[in-house]
């Protein structure tokens, strides 16, 4: 891995100019596109964007190459539910900008916006983005509110984070949905449909000096209605098939709403209707034990299930640890998925949820030129991303964690060095 990364390094330094031209030539490439997979093949990228891709291992005049002979190479994995830039340790006495709490700006939690918390300087990101993610969807993971405001879709490049503020809400459906609701379901579904009627029957913005006293602030009528009209996805969480029909149910009635169902580890019992609705899932495939009630039906084949049925599948694990994606991918593969749809539950489906498959989740002409090169199969834990590109530039490979490995290697080094001598007892 080192020596791939020196190579590129090198490469991209004696290049007359910095990596504007980039050739990645040679390797299995997944385009996770219409192109479909190259067994040989090279990536083309001039400045920070994809010019295409071609068969073969050679690159035209004026591109540096970077030898990809024997390794594989995907586009940069999506994220599809993470808490990245806004958690460095959740259980901090400090700022969590994972969690909220009680603000005068919101009754329902839907103004809420995380793409002012964002921290690009967060080791996790760099973590993260050395283990081949290369963007992700972040959002608050706690909330006393019936919504968890308004995610973004943020790039790990470390400088300008936000890709696309306001790029989706979610609402817990569930059991915790229902704690926060007044303990009952009974009480959540009709706070939901009480709080987006409230929305849709507002015409045009609330003056700061209108009286209003709705269910929402001002600020929340106005994030709903991006909900209502299409423009920003709905993530609805639940568990339980019950849960998840009443998803189908709400989709039905809210046709314009674009709804995705999140978690989801009963969804397999509901396979078909979800297909029927085209509401896709974004899942943890792990469950296979129940964590509670609403998970009695967990299973390793949850996805497996959901591609056969027809339902467009992503992997998420609302948490800020998404760089186990690919190993969880790799064993919903190993439990039925297709290996296409491992794949593409890292790049292309999460990338098309979000709203965001003009930029990210394929290599294709014009998108941006995330990349990574993998030692072998990315779904494979014996595997690992070797040299990761984001918006055409080569990432230094090392991280905290990296650093911290080399600090106390070469410490145990040392002290193998040095002989131990020990004074026998008189």
């Amino acid at each position: 891995m080192k020596k791939l990364a020196l190579l590129v390094a090198a490469s991209l330094v004696s290049s007359s100019v910095l990596a504007e031209k980039i050739a990645i030539v040679g390797g299995k490439v997944f385009t996770m596109s219409e192109q479909g997979t190259l067994d040989e093949g090279t990536v083309l990228m001039t400045d920070g964007k994809i010019d295409r891709v071609i068969s073969g291992a050679t690159a035209p005049d004026g591109y540096t190459v970077i030898d990809a002979a024997g390794k594989v190479v995907t586009p940069g994995l999506v994220g599809s539910m993470t808490s990245l830039g806004l958690v460095e340790v959740s259980s901090s006495a400090g700022v969590v900008d994972s969690s909220t709490e009680a603000s005068p700006i919101t009754r329902t939690g839907a103004a809420l916006d995380v793409s002012y918390a964002v921290n690009p300087d967060s080791s996790l990101v760099g973590v993260t983005r050395i283990e081949g993610m290369t963007s992700a969807a972040t959002s608050i993971t706690y909330t006393d509110n019936l919504f968890y405001g308004q995610g973004a879709v943020i790039t790990l490049d470390g400088d300008a984070p936000v890709l696309k503020p306001r790029a989706f809400m979610v609402v817990n459906v569930g059991a915790d949905g229902a704690h926060e609701a007044g303990g009952t379901r009974a009480a959540l579904w009709v706070m939901l449909e009480n709080v987006l009627e409230e929305a849709a029957s507002v015409s045009g913005k609330i003056s700061a000096t209108q009286e209003w006293h709705g269910l929402n602030t001002p600020a929340d009528v106005s994030a709903l209605k991006a909900v209502l009209s299409g423009d920003m996805p709905l993530l609805m969480e639940a568990d339980r098939a019950s849960d998840i029909r009443q998803v189908i149910a709400f989709k039905q009635r809210h046709s314009n709403i674009d709804v995705v169902l999140m978690h989801g580890v009963e969804a397999w019992r509901v396979a078909d209707e979800l297909a029927a609705a085209d509401i896709p899932v974004i899942l943890d495939p792990e469950y296979n034990l129940p964590g509670g009630f609403d998970q009695m039906g967990a299973t390793l084949a949850n996805a497996a299930r959901l591609e056969a049925a027809g339902v467009t599948v992503a992997v998420g694990m609302d948490t800020h640890n998404i760089r186990l994606a690919t190993q969880h991918a790799g064993n919903a593969v190993a439990n039925g998925l297709s290996y296409e749809g491992g794949l593409a539950s890292l790049t292309r489906a999460p990338a098309s949820i979000l709203g965001v498959d003009d930029k990210l989740g394929s290599l294709a002409t014009g998108k941006r030129a995330d990349v990574v090169i993998w030692s072998g199969d990315p779904l494979e834990v014996t595997q690992v991303a070797e040299q990761v590109f984001v918006n055409g530039e080569a990432i230094e490979m090392e991280s905290r964690q990296t650093r911290l490995r080399d600090r106390y290697l070469a410490v145990q080094e040392e002290q193998a060095k040095t002989p131990t001598h020990f004074v026998r007892p008189e």
